[in-house]
């Protein structure tokens, strides 16, 4: 049986990975070069995972053996059984998150495939607000802010790559002795959620984020 152990976020660091070994492959000649590029693409995959059982890490390593596109094709797909999905999450789960929000408009968790979420993510267009829902610790914290687009292209906070923006900007209580004092913060977030998720490879600033937003 296979037991999943490929966060969202680390499926993304191997799949950065095999791009980029595939592009060294078609363009670099030298055997010296090839070794190096190929230890170090083992080297960075097997760092995005804090533990590591010797058939898991033997099984990753596999891409240093690699040559053609056909090759990692199925050295992806070979992986897939293993991705560990996002935590189960019913609509009730979600609405408990938002007890302000008695209209909250939620997309439809069955046509999601959560083993490709690091966060869930939605845009209510009528409000121009942005839902965050991430599992941290064992249970799942919800964050809600306004989302701004900037019409331009930049830096994501969550996944570090050049997408189109939206400022995000999230209300808390501010650290006066008054608990009506409210403060905002925010940052240029990915405005395609999805496309977030699929290129983020590390989830340090997203916790960072969210864990801000929550106090």
């Amino acid at each position: 049986m296979n037991t999943p152990f490929i966060r969202n976020h680390q499926f993304n660091v191997i799949k950065k990975q095999a791009e980029f070994l595939q592009k060294t492959l078609r363009s670099v000649a030298d055997r010296g070069v090839l070794a190096t590029v190929r230890h170090q693409a083992v080297m960075n995959i097997v760092e995005a995972f804090p533990s590591l059982s010797e058939d898991q890490k033997g099984m990753l390593e596999q891409i240093s053996a690699l040559e053609s596109a056909y090759d990692f094709q199925r050295y992806l797909a070979a992986l897939e059984p293993y991705l560990e999905p996002f935590p189960p999450i019913t609509l009730k789960q979600i609405q408990k998150l938002f007890p302000k929000n008695k209209k909250l408009k939620i997309p439809d968790l069955v046509s999601i495939d959560f083993r490709y979420v690091t966060y869930l993510g939605w845009t209510d267009i009528a409000t121009n607000k942005l839902f965050i829902v991430y599992s941290y610790g064992g249970q799942f914290i919800g964050i809600e802010g306004r989302l701004t687009p900037t019409n331009k292209k930049g830096y994501c906070l969550f996944c570090n790559r050049h997408h189109e923006l939206a400022f995000f900007s999230v209300q808390t209580k501010s650290a006066s002795a008054s608990p009506d004092n409210l403060s905002r913060f925010g940052h240029y977030v990915c405005l395609d959620n999805q496309v977030c998720n699929e290129s983020i490879t590390d989830t340090g600033s997203l916790e960072k984020f969210i864990l801000t937003a929550r106090k």
